[in-house]
């Protein structure tokens, strides 16, 4: 009866080193195969974020602005020219009545 507390104890006939690096090396594959993903992930991310910045995200000077609310109709010439103009005078903006 005691002669079998080793046999048990070793992993049904298994020899306790032989598991063991079996799966020592599996732990080492898995830690690897993250890494790999980590640093896909990483640069890829990074890759994304590069100089393409969406045109939402981007801050546009006034002059930008008015041109894209002119060109998608939100204004008329006369009012694109009259705050084109207020923005080329000195102080930015037309004095008070």
């Amino acid at each position: 009866m005691w002669g079998h507390g080793s046999y048990w104890m070793m992993g049904n006939g298994w020899n306790g080193t032989g598991s063991m690096m079996i799966f020592g090396g599996l732990f080492w594959l898995v830690l690897l195969a993250l890494g790999v993903a980590g640093a896909m992930w990483f640069f890829g991310a990074s890759r994304r974020r590069g100089p393409d910045v969406p045109t939402a995200e981007r801050n546009f000077s006034a002059p930008e602005i008015l041109d894209q609310r002119y060109a998608r109709g939100e204004i008329n010439r006369e009012e694109y020219l009259g705050k084109k103009k207020d923005m080329l005078r000195p102080g930015g903006a037309a004095p008070a009545p």
